[in-house]
């Protein structure tokens, strides 16, 4: 008897997380839900799914850093994005970070059941309500919306993250298992790259290019 795909859920709406549930669970085995980025890289390196759904805009690290980060950590697990984000900058950077599946929260239901047939056997889906032009986009290279963000290093967008939702830098320390000081350079080295001055400029750039969603 085959066993059926294990599945591990990220979002940071409850309500979401059960919508997911109730549509996957009719052919998959969920193992887990959580609602932000750190707790799924704690829950996926625990449980190791077959796939996992996930959101981009998540607390404490998004979903394409955190989709990053899951596919050197479990080289064959599938990423199904499911967000809001419609456009082609956001679509391109989830299947770079590893993404097999892009979904939109207003696609209907059958696409989900389609995607995840389409990812286990190894294929690639994207929503039906992305154009024809979007989705030929993901290739030309002209991703503006993230050109700026690609100067900064992973921790660094970490870090970028982190000060957007408020977080202090003592407890971005913590957080990140680094000193104060070090956190105190990564800003100063995204406020150069940026040529962003205030944490304010610097929330605004994180909401803009789907860091968080604070």
């Amino acid at each position: 008897m085959t066993m059926p795909p294990r599945v591990l859920l990220a979002d940071d709406h409850t309500l979401v997380l059960e919508g997911f549930r109730r549509i996957v669970e009719q052919r998959c085995e969920v193992v887990g839900a959580v609602e932000d980025g750190r707790a799924l890289l704690e829950a996926a390196a625990q449980l190791r799914p077959d796939l996992i759904l996930l959101d981009i805009s998540m607390p404490l690290l998004n979903g394409v850093d955190a989709g990053r980060q899951l596919k050197k950590l479990l080289r064959d697990v599938k990423l199904i994005f499911v967000t809001m984000h419609a456009d082609p900058a956001y679509v391109s950077e989830a299947f770079k970070a590893g993404a097999s599946a892009y979904l939109l929260k207003r696609s209907a239901a059958r696409e989900l059941d389609q995607a995840i047939d389409a990812v286990l056997k190894g294929q690639y889906f994207v929503t039906s309500l992305l154009t024809r032009d979007i989705v030929n986009g993901l290739s030309d290279g002209q991703n503006g919306l993230f050109a700026q963000r690609q100067e900064l290093t992973p921790r660094q967008r970490e870090v970028l993250q982190l000060i957007a939702e408020g977080r202090t830098i003592k407890e971005i320390a913590a957080l990140l298992n680094i000193s104060p000081k070090t956190v105190e350079f990564h800003k100063a080295q995204i406020i150069f790259h940026l040529n962003l001055r205030t944490t304010a400029e610097l929330t605004k750039y994180a909401l803009a290019h789907g860091l968080t969603s604070a």
